[in-house]
């Protein structure tokens, strides 16, 4: 694609459109009615971070990298005589790792809790209080004309936090800002950032124009120094928050133990030279834990020889010479220094006979700022010194460089803190930082954002976040394969965000791992938290007993502990032990009330400890998890042992993680998708294209948070129909009900579903244990074996004659004519029953047949 340049005679961009001076006051005149249309536009944050990203991918190189882009930024930035290319290069690769969607993400999570800031979400599981971030409304940005990246990344935080911005740009710099947010709007593929960003070029004396500007603005955010910020504040209506970005002082500390260490020289030398000291950051005095005035000087002159050697290494940039006010400025520094060192022997001068450096010691602890450009004053500080002689300075304290032993670290780290310093780096990377770290103490998107509560009546008692209220818009998924598991298997996962690994089948050989990140982890153990509320467990009285099995599974026992973390519920986490009565003496010892765990656990729990969980009769629910449970076993939970509520606690897979919830009007295998974190698609078996609505089909899910590996149309290998119509719960989520996996399709040699068998005895012979069908060749025909639990089915002709009465084709293979298959019944105990060797999981279908 070609990137055409701005062009001169239009320098503003308004909402994705280049204006003239007319144009831009015509906007600006309209600005106050379409404000109102512009603030309730919904959240632009996911098209934010897909486009940003994209941005991303085509400054940096590699794959998606454009060079036609690339070289026209570049053109724009090095417009201005005062950025070279190398400087130029370094920008956009700063401007590339900020913009990629794992930094916003982190940014996200770190300043605001969250990707979806603005969702209202139940702070405490007891009461019905909810509170979200809001933005501020419109956000207007006064950058500085100094450093061209501020500009575009200030607004990119704006948009985070969902605010509409105005950029005021300096009118005398390329318009590099507008240049690239023309570019993101471009990139975004659902055409709604465009209302949100708007960039005017105007001077600071066009007060005229600021001022109505200003007064719409719900907050302002001011970069400069004191005289700008105060400017703008003199301009901000009454009530307008005003964010301001002043200028800063940093310096370095050299703790005594450091002080002949080559290296650690090095890295002062080069924080000293890097960018000319022009951001906040870059140490204008190095204080050195001396105790007299000659080894300060002595100090100093070391010092003066180690920047000689590193800022000859360090060339400076074309154009980033010092103009004719700061050489004036550095001038009478050093005078001002030589004739103090004449009057009083306190202070000491060493320049460079270039003039390319300058060491200025003085005996005096005050902090003073420098006139830059490699000028550095050495003093030196007591430890015991540095609050009260650090404190006057305490409102432009900003980055502390520190070199110390370990352990001194904590002593004076405490101290600089407590002089007001907002951030302390290591030496020679003052000028670093990290993705989501502070920014002058504060976190910038919590400053342009408001947090706001809602107080509810008892009817949100089983809703956690907004979220399952509103409806989530699908996400890009045009082009995009289904993806088989096959097809996840080969996934190459993201090697810096695979922090968690769990088994996802492969019985032999190699064992096959489903990867997530801790964000991934957490983010969908929040939204199956939000599930299992819904389904009606209540943190603030329920006693719950943790008893799924543990090991290699997603779903498991350690999935329901975070689970139950996430909700702030009571857990005694017991796992799927062995010893059954140790799990019911413990149920009544603690009067747990709420059991979690798998249904032919359940049933065995039950079954083995009948009568002392009849006698005690508290539990009063169970949510069950792994596979579904049968009509017989609610009906006797219910009305053997007094068990109120009997929901799915999720339904997921180890894959994909948590996909569905239960509410209180879901039953059986019904389940609102899980829309926080996953978008359903059901597919003709035959094709992939949609179902007809209603008609049965395969489910392919997307997930919406995996930064490990991208889910995207992933068939879990599961069947199921969308349940029509809006849900009496009040929520917005799709409903689907589950109708078995692939897998329950079986042939011998006729077609069979292994849920018609479970369904059967479970509804007409009203058996409640587990059922496995072990598949067989005689040399002559097919045979069926159905596996149940002995003691707790009904006799072996009652069961055959249940099933082949309530299926014709299986009664017209096994009986009609002569007999293409058998059917045999088999009473065993639970050992006996085939199981996952990873997950625990009784197998449904059991095929010793030889593959043909």
């Amino acid at each position: 694609m070609n990137w055409p340049q701005p062009d001169p005679s239009t320098p503003h961009l308004w909402q994705g459109q280049w204006l003239d001076d007319a144009a831009l006051d015509v906007h600006l005149h309209a600005l106050a009615d379409e404000l109102h249309a512009d603030l309730a536009r919904a959240s632009p944050l996911p098209a934010l971070l897909r486009a940003a990203d994209a941005l991303s991918a085509k400054l940096r190189p590699g794959a998606g990298h454009d060079e036609a882009l690339v070289d026209s930024l570049l053109a724009t930035l090095c417009a201005d005589p005062a950025t070279d290319e190398a400087q130029a290069r370094a920008m956009l690769a700063t401007l590339a790792d900020h913009l990629s969607r794992s930094a916003l993400e982190t940014k996200l999570r770190r300043e605001l809790g969250s990707l979806v800031p603005t969702t209202p979400r139940r702070i405490d599981g007891a009461v019905d209080t909810f509170e979200a971030w809001a933005p501020l409304g419109l956000l207007v940005h006064v950058a500085p004309g100094n450093v061209p990246t501020v500009a575009p990344l200030t607004v990119i935080e704006g948009l985070l936090a969902g605010n509409v911005n105005i950029l005021k740009a300096s009118s005398g710099v390329p318009p590099f800002a507008q240049h690239l947010l023309s570019v993101l709007i471009e990139l975004d593929a659902e055409r709604v950032l465009a209302p949100f960003i708007s960039v005017v070029s105007l001077p600071s004396r066009d007060t005229a124009r600021l001022k109505a500007l200003f007064a719409l603005a719900d907050g302002i955010a001011a970069w400069g120094g004191e005289a700008a910020v105060a400017a703008v504040n003199e301009l901000a209506p009454a009530g307008c928050r005003v964010v301001d970005w002043g200028h800063k002082i940093s310096f370095a500390y050299c703790a005594a133990e450091c002080l002949d260490d080559e290296q650690v020289l090095e890295a002062l030398a080069r924080d000293v030279c890097l960018i000319e000291q022009q951001a906040c950051s870059s140490p204008q005095c190095l204080y050195a834990e001396v105790d007299s005035r000659e080894a300060l000087f002595a100090f100093a002159e070391r010092f003066a020889g180690v920047l000689a050697r590193v800022s000859a290494q360090m060339p400076r940039a074309a154009g980033a010479e010092p103009g004719p006010q700061e050489w004036a400025d550095i001038t009478t520094a050093c005078v001002l220094a030589e004739l103090e060192t004449a009057w009083s022997d306190s202070t000491r001068a060493f320049t460079a006979a270039d003039r390319s450096w300058r060491v200025l010691a003085e005996d005096n602890p005050a902090l003073r700022a420098s006139p830059l450009f490699r000028t550095i004053w050495i003093k030196r500080l007591a430890p015991e010194r540095i609050v009260d002689t650090l404190r006057p300075m305490r409102r432009w304290l900003q980055t502390a460089g520190l070199a110390c032993p370990l352990p001194r670290l904590a002593t004076l780290s405490t101290r600089l803190l407590a002089a007001g310093v907002l951030r302390v780096a290591r030496v020679g990377e003052q000028l670093g930082g990290y993705v989501g770290g502070p920014h002058d103490g504060v976190y910038a998107l919590q400053r342009y954002s408001r947090r706001v509560s809602l107080e509810l009546p008892e009817t949100t008692r089983s809703i956690s976040s907004f979220d399952e209220l509103i409806d989530a818009p699908p996400p890009p998924l045009t082009g995009v394969p289904v993806m088989d598991k096959a097809a996840f298997v080969a996934l190459a996962p993201d090697a810096t965000r695979t922090q968690l690994m769990f088994r996802s089948g492969g019985s032999s050989g190699d064992p096959k791992m489903s990867t997530f990140s801790w964000d991934d982890y957490h983010t969908q153990m929040r939204a199956a938290a939000d599930g299992l509320r819904a389904a009606g467990l209540d943190p603030a009285s329920d006693r719950c007993m943790n008893l799924f099995f543990a090991g290699h599974l997603y779903g498991g026992f350690v999935s329901f502990w975070s689970i139950l973390e996430a909700l702030g519920a009571y857990q005694l986490p017991m796992a799927g032990v062995d010893d059954l009565a140790e799990v019911a003496h413990t149920i009544v010892a603690r009067k747990v009330d709420t059991l979690l765990g798998m249904p032919f656990y359940l049933n065995r729990l039950f079954s083995e400890q009948a009568q002392l969980l009849r006698e005690y009769g508290g539990v009063n629910k169970v949510f069950f998890g792994g596979e579904h449970m049968a009509a017989a076993l609610r009906r006797r939970l219910r009305e053997e042992f007094g068990v109120k509520l009997i929901r799915a606690a999720s339904y997921g897979s180890n894959d994909a993680g948590p996909l569905g919830y239960q509410c209180g009007h879901c039953e059986d295998a019904v389940y609102h998708v899980l829309t926080q974190s996953q978008y359903l698609e059901i597919l003709d078996s035959e094709r992939d294209a949609p179902v007809a609505a209603g008609t049965p089909g395969r489910l392919v899910f997307t997930s919406r948070h995996r930064s490990s590996v991208p889910l995207q149309r992933y068939e879990i290998g599961d069947m199921g129909r969308a349940v029509p119509g809006p849900c009496a719960c009040g929520r917005t989520a799709p409903r689907f009900e589950l109708l078995g996996r692939y897998g329950d399709l079986f042939r011998a040699p006729a077609f069979f579903n292994y849920s018609r068998f479970v369904r059967t005895l479970s509804e007409e012979g009203a058996y409640a244990g587990p059922v496995q069908l072990e598949l067989s060749h005689d040399g002559t025909r097919h045979r069926i074996k159905v596996r149940v639990l002995e003691g707790s089915a009904p006799a072996a002709e009652t069961v055959r004659t249940l099933l082949l009465a309530h299926d014709p084709d299986l009664r017209h293979f096994v009986e009609d004519g002569e007999p293409m298959t058998g059917l045999d019944i088999e009473h065993a105990p639970l050992e006996r029953f085939a199981a996952n060797a990873v997950t625990g999981k009784l197998k449904s279908i059991v095929d010793l047949r030889s593959p043909a």
